[in-house]
């Protein structure tokens, strides 16, 4: 793992958030192949790119495995031991650290590793509108409605510390709704849930 960054100077956190254990899937979504590389490795590198302050992910199911596939990047990793209970105390989880470990950072992107389209430029875009702009949360729009990568402000933190481990962070978004700036993403609705999707991917993109 790359050396820590002075934390007192990190204003910026991207959390990815990987910790689940692909049921539907059946088998990990983290290690399937894009190219040469997991798609976890893809999406760590993916949101490094973007310029955020620091990177954090949280792993859960096959821990081990899933953190030798990115321990060499310039990320830090934590461990959610609750991560059955749901993405959202993943969620709870990368907020508490943040909380502890980076007391000046003013906001965090949550993102997914089964979004295989997402670009840095994208999340350049979702930072320096938020970074120009006056909305506590700037969220990715597809597919009709509100989604990941979702940007919270500071003052957002205790909310998401609240929120259902079954459903995460989209009801925060919802009932923030008039202080959310919405960035279109349509690829966004490409996700890797089942080996149909994965297939579907496959077929049409490589």
């Amino acid at each position: 793992m790359a050396t820590e960054p002075d934390n007192e100077k990190v204003k910026s956190v991207a959390v990815i958030l990987a910790a689940g254990s692909s049921s539907r899937m059946g088998q990990s979504k983290q290690l399937l192949k894009i190219g040469t590389e997991s798609l976890i490795r893809t999406s760590a590198k993916t949101v490094i790119d973007s310029g955020v302050g620091q990177v954090v992910v949280v792993l859960g199911s096959n821990y081990q495995v899933h953190q030798q596939e990115i321990v060499d990047l310039s990320i830090q990793i934590i461990y959610n031991k609750n991560w059955e209970k749901g993405i959202g105390s993943s969620i709870k989880d990368g907020v508490q650290f943040v909380n502890n470990h980076f007391p000046l950072c003013e906001s965090i992107l949550f993102t997914v590793c089964d979004q295989p389209l997402l670009t840095s430029d994208h999340l350049k875009k979702m930072i320096h509108t938020f970074q120009t702009g006056k909305n506590s949360i700037v969220a990715s729009f597809y597919s009709g409605s509100p989604g990941v990568p979702a940007l919270f402000s500071r003052s957002m933190f205790e909310t998401l510390l609240d929120v259902d481990d079954r459903h995460g962070a989209k009801k925060v978004i919802q009932d923030q709704i008039k202080s959310v700036r919405l960035i279109d993403f349509p690829q966004g609705e490409v996700d890797l849930d089942t080996l149909s999707d994965w297939r579907k991917f496959l077929k049409s993109h490589l």
